[in-house]
């Protein structure tokens, strides 16, 4: 069964991942040395505190088990484990492109990716 990882993007980093077929990563990836993922009980509370009021978002979702041994679950947010990915994304391996708005309520709406 595939256990699915999500990837909040903002438009121009989806955009620049198109032009070139792969995502490197965002800002805060590159300086970490790693492409950040959430699993579905961790990415709306990834929303609210990286990306709280942001309305220019997509949401990647990836099974993780077309990553190979470049993803590794490692400790982070309150000890929990964490999908990270220390290899760029091809976007063949993405399974599926949503768009992330904000809701009415100020949180962005999951509904879409059927989170």
């Amino acid at each position: 069964m595939a256990v699915f990882i999500y990837k909040i993007l903002r438009q121009t980093e989806w955009r620049a991942a198109q032009e070139t077929g792969e995502l490197t990563g965002s800002p805060v990836d590159l300086a970490d040395g790693y492409i950040h993922f959430s699993t579905a009980a961790q990415v709306r509370e990834t929303a609210a505190r990286h990306f709280s009021g942001a309305a220019d978002l997509v949401l990647l979702v990836v099974d993780s088990d077309r990553l190979g041994k470049a993803l590794r679950w490692e400790p982070s947010r309150g000890g929990d484990l964490f999908p990270h990915l220390y290899e760029p994304l091809s976007l063949d391996r993405v399974a599926g492109v949503h768009q992330l708005p904000l809701g009415a309520d100020g949180a962005h709406a999951f509904a879409a990716a059927g989170l």
